[in-house]
């Protein structure tokens, strides 16, 4: 097999394990939770995003990896994980809910945009270029994609469910 496919296979064998482990795991036990104890350990995963700066680490990354690719990558996780972290501190307040579609709304764009432009640059297409990070889009890309599905499935379930006992109090 060629890097490349060994690379497109990586990425599709992680979506297939972390939607199935999502599915029969992780979305059952976040369903028993109040929104709030739902969110926290998802924004906590996310927080540890700050590790894409390593995109900018000459050895951990090869000096040929398009700057195009890694400096969107790095900083988009980076600001991603800052705003994990500012929700995880808002979650109990009125505007926690706000924090909370910010991060995930910036997070899943970053990702989408990561593997859209790690195409248009060739980091997709010679990913030997990513070095150590290789494992970052190969197997916790599609784990963070999962999440913030996830979480668009709690924020937007939790406020139908609200909006509907609203509706009924009335």
């Amino acid at each position: 097999m060629t890097p490349q496919v060994i690379f497109f296979t990586s990425v599709v064998m992680s979506f297939i394990l972390w939607s199935t482990t999502a599915a029969r795991y992780i979305w059952p036990a976040l369903q028993a939770r109040s929104r709030v104890d739902a969110l926290y350990p998802i924004l906590l995963l996310h927080a540890s995003r700050f590790v894409g700066l390593a995109f900018l680490v000459p050895g951990v990354v090869s000096p040929d990896l398009p700057l195009a690719f890694a400096r969107p990558a790095a900083y988009g996780d980076f600001l991603t994980a800052i705003i994990a972290l500012l929700a995880i501190a808002a979650l109990k307040k009125a505007w926690g809910n706000v924090l909370v579609w910010i991060f995930n709304i910036v997070g899943f764009a970053d990702l989408v945009f990561a593997f859209y432009r790690g195409n248009q640059t060739g980091a997709g297409a010679d990913p030997g270029l990513q070095g150590a990070m290789y494992f970052i889009p190969t197997v916790v890309v599609p784990l963070l994609i999962v999440t913030h599905v996830l979480v668009f499935r709690i924020l937007l379930q939790r406020e139908a469910g609200i909006t509907q006992r609203m509706q009924r109090a009335s």
